[in-house]
């Protein structure tokens, strides 16, 4: 029976019993803590670099639609006087 990333209940547990004998039971919590904020940092870091994209990417939307409208603009203006002087 897989369990975690393809390894077995007794694979499992032999790991835990390895790190319990390797790091002692009184600093288990203090590694999951350093390693809970490590991953919280990770995810902080990853959502504010997801921010900076989306601001940039609608200032690169604003800025687009405002040059498509002044040249629709200046298509229009050309259109008008080609009318012009094609009825004069």
């Amino acid at each position: 029976m897989l369990l975690f990333m393809g390894l077995s209940f007794g694979e499992l547990f032999l790991v835990f019993a390895i790190i319990l004998l390797f790091f002692g039971a009184d600093s288990i919590p203090k590694i999951a803590r350093t390693l809970g904020r490590g991953i919280r940092q990770m995810k902080d870091a990853t959502q504010e670099i997801q921010n900076e994209i989306k601001k940039s990417s609608s200032g690169i939307t604003e800025d687009f639609k405002k040059t498509t409208s002044e040249l629709s603009d200046g298509v229009k203006k050309i259109e008008s006087d080609v009318k012009k002087t094609l009825d004069q």
